[in-house]
């Protein structure tokens, strides 16, 4: 029995355990990638664990998230972040450099490597032929400090495909077709290994778009062969030497099969406000829009802009329409110059916003309440956008072009044919503008050790203390399925200038469901502490940890629901949170906001069977709950989280 592409990249990997799924295994981790959204926790955690220098083959810390500088506190972050990097041998990416993803692969992404990343869509990377996961910041951390990456083995789950795409479709609509048969749960637990000779037709950066998206399924990766379009886009890199050939075996072995003819592919679009809530374009077609967005890490290769400006070229877009867009990196916004494009975009009306993520992380860019915006974005989470009454649709690049021409939801195949335009086929440079010099390498060897610069806005990591033996705790917040984390801790303007600034962050902690849990959480952590009741998927989404820590720091003990996503269960047990799950989940009808709850010799009943009992103490209840936890997180979970364990062993 052959093997796949991700087989090989963990076996040639693995440091421990066995390749058996639903398993615990453990990886040597040869890159990292932070960003300045969660790599500043990144960065006070190994200051806390006592790093002397990064430990792995290349480490990059890139600032694309919070960009806007309003007041001092995001300057006071990309200071403190660049000292960080001097201080413990890191790459350092400038703003406006690019954002992470697409400035990593045109820069570091090698095949047949692995990486972490404390940005959910690291696994973007996957596109070139790498394990590229994303996690939570501490096992980021971790991984800088040379320490192994332990997951669950995953199944895999290989899609072939077949066929070429249609006119007026894209890499988007792959993915969207993707959402739309599995959605946002699709996903947990697998890694999606795409194969089949439909891969001749798709670019290395059409990959990145699916690869990308991948995280929205709720899936541990995705993977694609390094094959002559991966050589393709070294080349064009001038990094044609990084290339090394990594193919699945022909009888290839999957635990799962699907497949999809990308001929039968039509323009898709997720609604409001899930990105597994995807129709085909005609069905929501003239539904009125106000904004359209092109960019993001979802759609940021150079074809993408090039084909909206294309589309959008000796034309102008609706008046009613704000036409906005980000350029993903700088290397991108040079050759879409060089190409006459961002003239095309201008002239149609399009605002040129400097490179970064901006309006996907809620950092400028939010529409007005109530107003459709289309963006070429990954996720549509309820505020997200940085307004709380958002309408926020996902869609490729085409149909967000046509929808900013007439002012209303279009099919592009639609336009098209209305005003006799021929599929959009831009011609890309052969060569790309390379520019490095917004990166800053890391400090030689040997070289006297930077102090950190902290302004007042950074705090250090509070230090928590063990679980206690026996919770005895109210339910402070109960929640329904697929909670995100934005919802758990905001992004946005208003809440992402305080991500060095626990303390400060935690006031915005579950406001999206529940403005009054930050005091009543206060009040709970200076007590008994207090219960969180969730229900399927809780915590999917961004891998921002701080959905753990400020929850943490307000005296959270356990997360009780009927399942979670996998980066945020990492996240918890980090931080010394249990995450237990129901037995039965209609036990979950049972318990209410207000219930005491109880969990006796947590210690005995962690390390021996993996089942618990939970007792309902105000109505007289008992339910059996589970947990996943390996015992290596079991005895983190009981010491208050993997950094006092850690600082010992460094």
């Amino acid at each position: 029995m052959g093997a796949s592409v991700t087989h090989k990249l963990i076996e040639s990997h693995l440091v421990s355990g066995e390749m058996t799924p639903g398993t615990e295994v453990g990886i040597k981790v040869d890159q990292t990638l932070t960003q300045d959204a969660t790599g500043t926790l990144v960065m006070q955690e190994l200051e806390a664990l006592g790093l002397d220098r990064a430990r792995t083959e290349v480490s990059v810390q890139y600032v694309d998230h919070n960009l806007l500088q309003s007041d001092e506190k995001n300057a006071e972050d990309h200071v403190f972040l660049e000292s960080a990097c001097r201080r413990f041998g890191l790459w350092y990416s400038k703003p406006g450099n690019g954002v992470s993803h697409p400035t990593h692969m045109q820069r570091f992404g090698i095949p047949g490597k692995t990486m972490v990343g404390s940005d959910s869509h690291t696994c973007a990377s996957g596109s070139l032929g790498m394990l590229a996961i994303g996690v939570g910041g501490l096992e980021a951390a971790m991984a800088i400090a040379g320490r192994p990456l332990h997951i669950r083995m995953p199944e895999i789950w290989g899609v072939r495909l077949t066929g070429q795409l249609p006119p007026w479709t894209s890499a988007k609509d792959v993915i969207l077709e993707m959402l739309r048969r599995h959605g946002v749960k699709g996903g947990l637990n697998r890694v999606i290994e795409y194969h089949g000779p439909g891969l001749a037709s798709l670019d290395a950066m059409d990959r990145h778009v699916i690869a990308n998206m991948g995280a929205e399924l709720g899936a541990t990766t995705t993977v694609f062969p390094s094959d002559g379009a991966v050589r393709e886009f070294l080349r064009k890199e001038g990094r044609e030497e990084d290339f090394t050939e990594l193919l699945a075996d022909e009888d290839a072995h999957y635990d799962l099969t699907e497949e999809i003819d990308l001929s039968t592919i039509e323009p898709l679009i997720a609604k409001p406000s899930s990105p597994g809530n995807v129709v085909p374009v005609r069905e929501v077609v003239g539904t009125k829009v106000d904004q359209v967005v092109v960019g993001s890490s979802a759609n940021p290769g150079l074809r993408d802009f090039a084909v909206a400006a294309a589309i959008v070229r000796g034309r102008q877009t609706d008046a009613s329409v704000s036409f906005d867009v980000n350029p993903s990196s700088r290397q991108i916004l040079t050759d879409l110059t060089r190409m006459g494009a961002v003239t095309d975009l201008i002239v149609a009306g399009a605002r040129i916003h400097q490179t970064g993520c901006l309006g996907c992380i809620g950092m400028g860019q939010a529409p007005a309440a109530g107003q459709n915006s289309l963006r070429t974005f990954p996720r549509n989470f309820p505020g997200r956008s940085g307004t709380a009454d958002d309408s926020v649709w996902l869609c490729s690049p085409e149909t967000a072009a046509a929808s900013a021409l007439t002012g209303v939801i279009t099919d592009p195949r639609d336009l098209a044919e209305e005003l006799g335009l021929g599929n959009p086929r831009p011609s890309l440079p052969e060569r790309h503008s390379v520019n490095t010099r917004m990166l800053t390498p890391p400090p030689e060897p040997g070289e006297e050790r930077a102090e950190l610069v902290k302004g007042p806005n950074i705090s250090s990591l509070p230090d928590f203390p063990p679980l206690p033996e026996r919770v005895r705790a109210p339910v402070l917040l109960k929640v329904g399925d697929d909670v995100s984390t934005d919802e758990i801790s905001p992004a946005g303007a208003a809440a992402l200038p305080y991500r060095s600034n626990v303390p400060r962050l935690a006031e915005f902690t579950f406001t999206r469901i529940d403005p009054d849990y930050p005091r009543r959480a206060a009040e709970s952590a200076d007590g008994t502490g207090h219960f969180v009741v969730g229900g399927e998927n809780y915590g999917q989404g961004s891998s921002r940890e701080h959905a753990a820590i400020t929850p943490r720091y307000l005296g959270l003990h356990a997360v009780v629901a009927k399942s979670f996503a996998r980066i945020h269960w990492q996240n918890l047990a980090n931080f010394g949170v249990l995450a237990l799950e129901f037995d039965d989940p209609d036990d979950y009808d049972r318990i209410e906001e207000g219930d005491v709850l109880v969990l006796e010799d947590l210690p005995g009943a962690l390390r021996g069977p993996r089942e618990l009992i939970l007792r309902n103490e105000t109505k007289g209840e008992d339910h059996r709950l589970r947990h996943s936890l390996s015992e290596r997180q079991v005895e983190a979970v009981l010491a208050g989280g993997q950094i006092p364990l850690l600082a010992r062993e460094l």
